[in-house]
């Protein structure tokens, strides 16, 4: 039995004594931006930290406990000098965090009485295959918005930088939240991006719809008075939010017959349900025909 024992035991050990001199690592709190409804954003900088998007990384804030660490998905771009995360007040560890880094307090905070935080990660995630196709579909539900951020920032900078080698030329963006309330920090950014392809006069080259599922049509119509108007009233973006939940045999139609014999990346980061569906969306669509449309399904659950 030893045998068998002893070689998994040796690998363990190994990857605790890396993971434990990676969080002894210094790391340095930049900034602290407080968003809407109780949402912070931690920029931070560590020495050697590569990332690539959509990946995670586990944090720990001694000042709120010695010993929990909590996971957490990375907002920047690898082409940022910095690496942020967004954490939104749910909790004791959250508020801790929040109280910890003078958050609470009205007057500006200088940098050394921000709290020591360790990192660990960061770690890999399946949204990294982005940039392997030509055409992709991401779906973020609720919280899982939070790594398709870091997607859509890249994408903006090899965009920017060198747009004739990148493979990736459309994107159609499916953001699924019961209200935008928690999320305003990602609308921002989507109306950034928004706005810049628009200057660059490529405004299809991301195509994205929101769904407000916590709301239905009935819930909605004192705000049908504003839909001739030029942005949206709750968002604030020219693309019109959507009461609901999407019809997907639908939208995998529609973007099968636009995209015929290609491979597009299906992305999801939500629930387990979602995910179900689809996954049976993306290979019913897909043709048997090897040069026909085929949709690949990736997906990290929470």
């Amino acid at each position: 039995t030893w045998k068998w024992v002893v070689g998994p035991m040796f690998l363990y050990l190994c990857e605790r004594l890396v993971r434990f001199w990676r969080s002894q690592q210094k790391v340095v709190i930049t900034k602290v931006v407080i968003h809407p409804f109780k949402t912070i954003e931690l920029q931070m900088m560590k020495k050697g930290f590569k990332m690539e998007v959509g990946q995670y990384i586990f944090v720990k804030c001694p000042a709120v406990s010695k010993l929990e660490w909590h996971p957490f998905t990375l907002t920047s771009a690898p082409e940022e000098d910095y690496f942020s995360i967004h954490v939104r007040i749910v909790g004791d560890w959250t508020e801790g965090l929040f109280n910890a880094c003078g958050c609470d307090k009205q007057e500006f905070q200088e940098a050394w009485k921000l709290p020591k935080i360790a990192v660990d990660g960061p770690f890999g995630t399946a949204s990294e295959d982005v940039f392997s196709y030509e055409t992709v579909m991401l779906v973020g539900a609720g919280i899982g918005v939070t790594p398709f951020a870091s997607v859509l920032k890249s994408v903006w900078y090899k965009y920017c930088h060198d747009a004739t080698n990148l493979k990736l030329k459309k994107i159609y963006f499916y953001w699924l939240c019961r209200d935008t309330h928690a999320f305003e920090w990602f609308a921002d950014l989507l109306q950034s991006l928004e706005s810049q392809m628009q200057e660059r006069n490529n405004a299809d080259f991301l195509s994205y719809n929101i769904y407000l599922t916590g709301w239905d049509e009935t819930q909605a119509t004192h705000f049908v008075v504003h839909h001739e108007e030029e942005k949206d009233v709750i968002t604030g973006l020219k693309q019109k939010t959507l009461y609901g939940r999407p019809n997907w045999e639908n939208e995998f139609k529609t973007i099968a017959g636009k995209h015929p014999g290609s491979r597009i990346g299906v992305f999801l980061c939500g629930p387990e349900g979602l995910a179900d569906t689809l996954n049976k969306q993306s290979i019913s669509n897909s043709e048997a025909d090897p040069r026909g449309v085929h949709f690949i399904f990736n997906k990290e659950n929470f």
